[in-house]
Formats: structure tokens, sequence, C-alpha cells
């Protein structure tokens, strides 16, 4: 009969993965990467020193929760954009198809739901976000080429 094995006993963590998610870390100048596949997931951050630590694997998804002593300058940008469209995931934002191209959006155009805004790379993918309403763009609250994290706020349509 098989031994029992102990929590995280023969964890078999994808160290090319772990790798590749410390070099985006890097290059984007985020403080931390986290994938999901199924119930495990793999978080590379970068402690208060500038190292980089992981950890691996997650049982469950907790439930996020709000830091308990953030600065009330940080705050303030996120509610002066209230009902902005956020980012659904951490990667680089690109206001344009390719280099040189006209931007998917200006301030000012009417947009329809359903239309690409921009486009979030993540991990080599190119990811179209979409407006999740019609109306008129208001505001970009990204530049072309900038570093995003989750729950980021990237244009206000209104």
């Amino acid at each position: 009969m098989p031994a029992k094995k102990e929590p995280g006993e023969g964890m078999n963590v994808d160290i090319k993965l772990v790798r590749d998610l410390a070099a985006i870390l890097e290059k984007a100048g985020l403080s931390e990467i986290e994938v999901e596949d199924g119930d495990r997931k793999i978080k590379v951050a970068r402690g208060g020193g500038g190292g980089t630590y992981i950890s691996a694997p997650v049982p469950a998804p907790a439930a996020p929760a709000a830091p308990a002593a953030a600065p009330v300058a940080e705050a303030a940008p996120v509610d002066d954009h209230a009902g902005a469209q956020k980012s659904p995931m951490v990667g680089t934002a690109y206001l344009a198809a390719e280099p040189g191209a006209a931007n998917f959006v200006s301030v000012g155009d009417k947009v329809s739901e359903g239309d690409t805004i921009l486009i979030v790379e993540a991990m080599k993918v190119m990811n179209p976000i979409t407006a999740e309403s019609s109306g008129t763009v208001k505001a970009i609250l990204v530049e072309n080429g900038q570093p995003i994290e989750f729950d980021q706020p990237l244009v206000v349509i209104a």
C-alpha cells in the first residue's frame, strides 16, 4: 500500500515556467506575477530586498484582502476613475495592434460593446481587451507599452 503523502511532498513544479515568470517580472518591472491552472497556482514575487521568492501550489483561491496600511495617495487615483474599465490580468498594455499603427481608440471616440480598446500582452500572448459597454472614450489611463497590474483602471467609457 502506498505511503500517505504529507502536504507539499511530491510537488511537481515546472521550473522553466517559474524562470519564465521571473524573467517577465524583471523585464516588466512588476512586483509579482501569478498564474493559475486548475487547482494549482504559481506566484512569483519580489521581496522588499529586491530578491525573488516563489510560492506554489495554493490549494484554493483566497479572496483578495485590502492592504492594511495603504497610503491615502495611492487610493485617490482609483476613486477618481470610478467606473473605469479595469484590466483582467497582469501584463503590458498596447494601444495599437502593432508599432506604427493607429491606436484602437482615442479620447472622444465612440465605441460599441465588444470593440477592441487595447491589447494586454501576458506571457507572450496578445489578449484583446474589449469595451464592456457602448459609449464615448472619456480617458485613456495607460501609456503604450506600460506594465499593468490586475484590476488597474485602463479606459473610462461613459
